[in-house]
Formats: structure tokens, sequence, C-alpha cells
């Protein structure tokens, strides 16, 4: 029996070992554990690959855990989570961070900007904000949109440039011959130096837009309020816009139904307009021939409108002063009355002569006449 139960003790305890190292392995690829007892919510912008059971640590240590993750406002997600902390700085940022590169993830609390003496409770919800730096909450980082920043560059490296350069590398670790060797080496060393002395050649070309980048940055660095008040007015304007977008839309196409319509008239008055432009050159020529006489119309015109106004100061009509009235016949300066086609009696009678005041010059009634 002796030689019986040592290997049985030996058996039970191999057993034994054997299902508590499992368990442990279950419990760590399960990330199960001690959950804490307070609750807390956060929104996130993105949660993807965020799971109940997921790990919520502090400074590396965990705290707690994941408890469910939910959409909320059509596009928001919100976490629920629990930590063993009665009470959690309000100023708390709260980031979504990769935990391996499988892809798992976890929620990591950091102190972020405030009073970190301002506290809040349990129940608590952390919310996101547009502006990262105003937001409590940050989602994981797009590995998708950081790798499409790559793609311009990789878009430049032809597949031909890539097999080969493979193939040299493929070729300096399988060849073994001393000759071959030495060639493969050669040849890669070729390919490096001839890619650096094309980098090398735009290296003006890349130090010259390094410098203007520069200056660039200066410049918005320095006019930081001026572009933040800049991009914040042009959000309103296109979330107006986009809140009246009917109506805009509408305008669209009264303007264009107007343009249409526009071009119709033109078309139809186009020859009476050319011709009314040509008459204005016309007209314009002769007014510039007659420089002179324009001139004094314009000198005399002041005077003209001056005693014309006087006549209308009454009333809406013209009050004239008759100081006389004479016709005068046959001996005129008009060519029309000194050579008429019917021969006309020299005429000159005086009808009507006033003895008013105003209507003397040079002292005397009517001028002496």
């Amino acid at each position: 029996m002796r030689g019986v139960w040592a290997p049985l003790i030996k058996l039970i305890v191999f057993a034994v070992v054997t299902v508590l190292a499992t368990s442990v392995l279950a419990l760590l690829i399960a990330n199960a554990g001690a959950a804490g007892k307070n609750n807390y919510k956060a929104i996130f912008a993105d949660a993807a690959m965020l799971n109940p059971g997921d790990d919520v640590r502090i400074a590396g240590v965990r705290v707690g855990q994941v408890e469910s993750v939910e959409i909320v406002d059509r596009n928001l997600a919100q976490v629920s989570f629990n930590v063993n902390r009665d009470r959690l700085p309000k100023s708390t940022q709260i980031s979504i961070r990769y935990r391996n590169l499988a892809g798992l993830r976890y929620v990591a609390l950091e102190k972020g900007p405030g009073d970190a003496a301002e506290t809040v409770g349990k129940g608590y919800t952390f919310q996101h904000h547009p502006d990262r730096h105003q937001s409590s909450t940050h989602p994981a980082v797009n590995l998708t949109e950081l790798f499409n920043g790559f793609r311009p560059l990789f878009q430049q490296i032809t597949p031909e440039d890539m097999n080969k350069l493979a193939e040299t590398v493929i070729n300096v670790f399988q060849k073994g011959d001393g000759v071959d060797m030495g060639a493969t080496i050669g040849s890669l060393i070729q390919q490096t130096a001839e890619l650096t002395n094309t980098i090398a050649d735009k290296d003006a070309v890349i130090g010259e837009m390094i410098t203007n980048l520069t200056k660039v940055l200066d410049t918005v660095n320095k006019n930081e309020e001026q572009l933040s008040t800049l991009l914040t007015n042009t959000e309103k304007l296109v979330v107006g816009l986009a809140a009246q977008r009917e109506s805009v839309g509408s305008a669209i196409t009264s303007v264009s139904k107007l343009t249409s319509l526009t071009g119709s008239i033109l078309s139809q008055t186009r020859p009476s307009i050319q011709q009314a432009l040509s008459g204005l050159q016309k007209t314009s020529d002769r007014i510039a021939a007659r420089e002179a006489d324009v001139n004094k119309l314009v000198e005399n015109l002041p005077v003209k409108l001056e005693r014309l106004g006087r006549s209308a100061t009454f009333g809406s009509w013209f009050q004239f002063y008759a100081c006389g009235i004479d016709i005068r016949a046959g001996n005129g300066k008009s060519t029309l009355l000194t050579q008429p086609l019917v021969p006309l009696p020299d005429i000159n009678h005086v009808l009507y002569t006033s003895a008013a005041t105003r209507c003397w010059a040079n002292g005397q009634i009517n001028g002496g006449r």
C-alpha cells in the first residue's frame, strides 16, 4: 500500500495545481476580476471594440470594469462602468486605449486640468464635446485614418520598385556563395545610395517647403483668435445655410428662372439696344464737337436755375411780371424774318409798357427805350 500512496498523492497535487493554474488563466483570458461598487457613465463619440468586462484603469492599475455600452442620441456611445473609488475629480479625462495588438481596449482615467478638489459622486455622467479641449472623453485612435494618411506616400511607390527591392533583400539572405553575396549586397547598397541621392537632390525643395510651412504656422499662431473667430463664424454660416436649405434652394431656382427670362428678353431687344448705343455714340460725338457751347451752358445753368427757382417760390406755379409787350417783325436778326419766303412788312409796335420800378434799367423806364 505504501507504494500506492506516494504516486496517488503526487497525482492529486498535480491535479490541484493544474486546476488552479487553468482557473487563473481562464480568469485572465475572460478579463474577470473584482468590480468596483460605484457606477459612472461617460459619453464617447466612438466606442468601437469596447466590450462589457473590459478594464477600467488608473495609471495602469485596474480599478473597475466596463458594465455596458449603449447608443444614445443616434450617433454617440454611452459607456457605463464601475470603479472602487467613492468620488472622482470632475476634471477627470476618460480615454479609450488599446490594450494589445489584437485590438482589445480598456478605459483609462487620467487627471485633467482644473481643480482636483471639485469632485463628483457615483451616477455622474462625463460628457462629450466636439472641441477636444473641452471634452471630458476621448475615443481610441482611429488606425484607419492613420494608415490613410500614408496613402499618398504608398501611391508614389511603384510595384516594380517594391518587387525589385524585395528580391534584392531575399537574395541577400538566401545566397551563401561569397561572390553572389558580395554582388547582391553591392546591388542593395547601390539602390540605397540612389534612393539617398534622390532625397538629397530634393533637400533644397524640402527645406524651402519646411520654411514656408513654418511661416504659415507662425502666422496662424499669431492670429489664433481671428482664426478661431473665422472658423466659428463659418460654422454658424454653414449651420444657418443648412437650416435654410429649402429657402436657399428655392432662391437658386428663382435666380435660374430670372436668368433665363433675362436672356430671352435681351435676345429680343439686342438689335434695339445696339441701335440705341450707336445713336448714343453719335450724340456724344456731337456734344464733344461743341465743347465750348456745352461749357458755357454748364456755367450759365446755375444762374438760370436760380432765377427759375425764384419764379416758383410762391407755390406750384411760375410767376412772371410782364414789363412790356412789343411786336417786331421784318427787322430782326433771324434769317426767317430778314429773308422770309413771303415778304413781310416792317413792324415795331408797342402794345404794353409797365411803369413799375422793377422794370427800370440804367435809371430809365424800360432801359430808356
